[in-house]
Parts: structure tokens; sequence; C-alpha cells
């Protein structure tokens, strides 16, 4: 069976580095009218990104950068810097869905998917994200980033569980949410284990453990009530689900807010 420790360890690791490297605003503007330097630094991190050029990408980071998920510019650096090292094939693709005028500033919203493969505990493992994100530029460089939507998914196996998520984008505090994780693939005979959790999303909340006790799936999937935290917040919600042949997590970012 499928050593889930160290893999665990990354989910929320993951999820925060791909939306570090790419990321509506009101009364947005088409993408074909964006000017030529948004055009331009939005093609030149994406270049940096997938050269994997630390250097050359945090050129283009402002020293003020202010991260997602209360990170500093430099604790950004350094772990984007071990994402890297742990995967070596990775694929950004950006796609620059809207842009506004702020004073001088400009403000991009940004659908960036990622894919990638590594070796974790032994085994090959298969990246893939989707991130959502708005960002301000200031004299050609990155000053400030949010992340609006985000969901990452890894697998591993020679057959790995094909599931469907049913997860809101977004809930009200205090509320509580239905979150699903469906196993498309028929059974048969064959044991399932999972375990369904969330975890918080800030600088503190990312380096703490995670945990690694799977249980015995009596239906085919996670089916869980989960409870909003009383205030705003963001969290990562994530499913592990292992068979003999196969294993995935998939975490997504679900944002705590008043309607």
């Amino acid at each position: 069976m499928v050593s889930c420790a160290k893999i665990l360890t990354s989910v929320g690791f993951i999820g925060a580095v791909v939306g570090w490297v790419l990321g509506q605003p009101a009364e947005a503007a088409p993408p074909e009218t964006a000017p030529a330097a948004l055009i331009n630094t939005l093609e030149a991190i994406e270049t940096a990104a997938n050269a994997q050029d630390l250097e050359q990408l945090m050129a283009l980071y402002s020293p003020n950068f202010v991260g997602p998920d209360g990170f500093t510019r430099d604790q950004y650096q350094a772990t984007l810097s071990d994402f890297w090292e742990q995967y070596t094939s990775l694929n950004y693709e950006v796609e620059l869905l809207s842009w506004e005028s702020d004073g001088t500033a400009l403000v991009a919203e940004t659908l960036t998917t990622v894919e990638g493969s590594s070796l974790m505990t032994g085994r090959a493992m298969q990246l893939t994200a989707e991130l959502r994100s708005q960002q301000r530029y200031e004299n050609g460089q990155l000053v400030s980033q949010k992340i609006l939507s985000e969901q990452n998914q890894l697998t591993a196996g020679v057959m790995p569980p094909n599931i469907t998520v049913q997860l809101p984008d977004t809930v009200a505090p205090g509320s509580q949410f239905t979150y699903d994780a469906i196993v498309i693939d028929p059974l048969g005979n064959r044991l399932l284990l999972g375990l369904a959790f969330d975890e918080g999303v800030t600088s503190a909340d990312f380096f703490a453990p995670r945990p690694v006790g799977l249980e015995a799936l009596a239906a085919g999937g996670l089916f869980k009530i989960g409870n909003a935290p009383e205030k705003t917040d963001q969290r990562w919600i994530s499913a592990v689900i292992v068979r003999e042949d196969g294993m995935v997590i998939d975490t997504r970012r679900l944002v705590v807010q008043p309607n």
C-alpha cells in the first residue's frame, strides 16, 4: 500500500508555491486591450518560471513585494527554490483574463495552469494545478498578489482513482458546507482508503504537520460536512484517496467571507 506521510507534507506547499509564481478587478478591460508593458512582464515571468531561473524571476518582483497568505518576499524565494528542487519537470502556462489601470499601476487577473512530475517517497508523482489570481504591477515589477481560486492534484500509480470533487468556492463565516470527493471508477472488490482534512493558508499554517492516518471507505469516496470559521478566512480543503493501483491527493481553496 502507498505510504502517504511525506506526500501529505507537500499538500499545502504545492498550493502555495504554484500560486506565487503567476497569478475581477472592477471595470476590468479585456486582455486584448492590455498594454505591451503588462504583456511583456507576464511573458517574462512565465519564461523565467519554465526555465526555473530564480534570479531572473525575482528580478521581476518588487523588493516590497507582498505575497499571498502572509509570506514575505524572502520566504517566497526560499520556498520556491525548494519546490523547484522537488519538481525538476514543470510547465507553466498563463492566460491574461482582464486588466485595469489604478493610477500608474496595472492590475491584472490571470489564470495559470501548471503540470509537473516528481519523485516522492520513491514514487513518481504527477502534478496538475490551476490558479486564478489578481496581481498589481508598478514600474514593471510585481508588488502584490491575491489568490482568487485554486485547485491542485497529485496522482501516483498505474491507475490513480478518478475523482470528482464538490466544494463551494465561497462560504459565509460560521456556516456549514458539504465536501464530497467521489470516485468515478467502479470499485469492484478493491479496498479504498481515504482521508479528508482542512488547513489554514497562512505562513504559520504552511509549516504545520499534516495528518497521515487513512481510514477504510465503505462508500465510493469521501462525504463530509464542514464547519467554516467564525471569521473571514481562507482554507485548503484536501482529499487523499488510495487504492491498490494508485492514489490521488486533491486540494482546493475555500474562501470564507460574508456574502
